[in-house]
């Protein structure tokens, strides 16, 4: 049974997507707590891996949000995505590492792509991604994994460059795709990837405020553009697409302003078509279990729950925007 509190106010959704939030669901040991989750992935056995930046990093929850155990700790420098694959195997991105790593459930780790600290040259100084000057071979903080029906690894790559890479399920460095700038094939920030049934490469090009759909060989589809500031997507068993959006509200960098005429943060759904579902959330009240602060991951497991990992310390957090209690792991069971 849900260890579930759930305030009058918490559903969510329309028509098909009916969900209903469960806030205070995570049940942690006692000292322990979640401020920056940037990853959530379930397993075979709808056990919630969530990667956050913290101490030990790799935080394992049943589905009823009962603590199974923690490991990671001096295994990662930047923690910032989490993929896992149809063997339980864990697909960990580290963006300031400059690395991704394969993983066993229990924490072994199977292999290192990238060289540990050492980015390719693509011109920038920084986090500006306005002063990318060419796109570069792997990685310059890479930002998110997702998996072919092969194994092959589709990798966004991120914050200081422009670019998919393709890699096959040993780790050979296949192709890559993409540039900067806002064109059909440029990137400015590609932070989240997914591949749906049709073997459809979407991409979520942050700054440019889009998904991205490609082949599985890197050439443009077309693109979604109703979207605001996407940082992740995840493609259910009926190719509903499921995205995280960061907003105008918080997330911004230095030479950006809040903007409270656009969007915060929020949750979108869109049919195979591109056709808006339901969304919820927008930032009006973002500690409230139905809103959101600063989305960062999403994923669903086998029972249809959605989970949503926020970084509302460094998103704001730590200027005092949101107070401390501000959630940064969200659940939504599905009513429907």
């Amino acid at each position: 049974m849900e260890k579930n509190r759930e305030p009058r106010d918490s559903h969510v959704g329309s028509g098909n997507f009916l969900y209903c939030a469960s806030p205070a669901w995570e049940q942690l040991p006692e000292g322990m707590r979640f401020r920056d989750v940037v990853g959530v992935a379930t397993d075979s056995r709808d056990r919630l891996y969530v990667f956050h930046r913290n101490e030990n990093p790799i935080v394992v929850l049943d589905h009823d949000g009962n603590f199974l155990r923690t490991w990671g700790k001096g295994l990662f420098v930047g923690p910032h995505g989490i993929t896992i694959g149809p063997d339980d195997m864990l697909y960990l991105s580290d963006y300031e590492d400059h690395t991704v790593h394969k993983f066993s459930p229990d924490g072994e780790r199977l292999f290192t792509l990238g060289t540990s600290g050492q980015p390719c040259d693509t011109g920038i100084e920084g986090l500006d991604y306005r002063m990318i000057e060419r796109a570069g071979p792997p990685f310059h903080r890479p930002t998110n994994v997702a998996l072919t029906s092969e194994g092959e690894m589709l990798i966004s790559d991120g914050y200081g460059n422009a670019r998919v890479h393709k890699f096959s399920s040993d780790g050979e460095h296949l192709f890559s795709w993409g540039e900067p700038g806002s064109g059909p094939g440029q990137f400015q920030l590609p932070h989240g990837i997914g591949i749906d049934s049709a073997g459809r490469v979407f991409v979520a090009d942050r700054e440019n405020s889009r998904l991205q759909l490609f082949t599985l060989d890197g050439e443009f589809i077309a693109e979604w553009t109703d979207l605001v500031r996407p940082t992740q997507v995840f493609i259910d068993h009926h190719d509903n697409v499921f995205v995280t959006e960061l907003g105008r509200r918080a997330g911004m960098f230095p030479w950006m302003e809040v903007d409270l005429t656009s969007s915060g943060g929020r949750l979108s759904v869109f049919d195979r078509e591109g056709k808006l579902q339901t969304r919820w959330g927008g930032g009006e009240n973002p500690c409230d279990p139905a809103d959101f602060f600063a989305p960062h991951d999403i994923c669903i497991d086998s029972r249809g729950s959605i989970y949503v990992g926020e970084v509302t310390y460094t998103a704001g957090g730590n200027r005092g925007f949101v107070p401390p209690e501000c959630p940064s792991l969200r659940k939504f069971v599905r009513k429907n």
